[in-house]
């Protein structure tokens, strides 16, 4: 009779352990995104590195608040012509699950001969593993903030965390749609 329990309780307690051990891998999947270096515009040799290090920045910071991990390239990709193959050859080789491709626009605010401060426009596109356009967006920081004054390193990261946050707004409503048909 004692040997009976023992073996019940060493079976129960192996059953208990790895059904946890499954619950665990499930919920915790870590996608893996892959970000190309933004395109600026204007096409200035001099501002290039230091909008990609405060772009890089702002996503790093975003999402060491998610469950994902950030794959950095040191590529650049036409915003305005993507070529689907490249987008998958790139997820394949880098082992990402997704990919995406930004762009960030500079304008000043001013008056007349008077600047008050650099803003940017922050488009990205995300792609899945396959190459498809999953969803786009642009984000203003003169208009969707309303700031004025702020350096410009400042308005990139705005810029960043305000498009990150639109597509992740999307995705959820898009998959939310999507679970909703099936």
């Amino acid at each position: 009779m004692r040997k009976i329990i023992t073996f019940t309780a060493l079976v129960s307690f192996l059953f208990l352990g790895i059904n946890l051990v499954k619950a665990q891998n499930t919920s915790d999947k870590v996608k893996k995104i892959l970000y190309f270096n933004p395109e600026v515009e204007p096409d200035i040799d001099e501002i290039k590195e230091p909008t990609n290090t405060a772009f890089f920045s702002a996503v790093s910071d975003n999402l060491s608040e998610r469950k994902n991990r950030l794959i950095k390239t040191e590529t650049y990709i036409s915003f305005d012509s993507i070529d689907k193959q490249t987008i998958i050859d790139y997820c394949i080789n880098n082992d990402a699950d997704f990919a995406v491709v930004p762009k960030v626009k500079y304008f000043k605010v001013g008056i007349g001969k008077y600047v008050f401060s650099n803003q940017v426009v922050v488009s990205m596109k995300l792609f899945d593993a396959e190459g498809n356009l999953l969803t786009e967006t642009d984000y203003d920081t003169y208009r969707k903030n309303m700031r004025l004054l702020g350096t410009t390193v400042n308005s990139v990261k705005i810029g960043t965390n305000g498009a990150i946050k639109d597509i992740v707004k999307k995705l959820k409503k898009l998959s939310s749609s999507t679970e909703k048909r099936f």
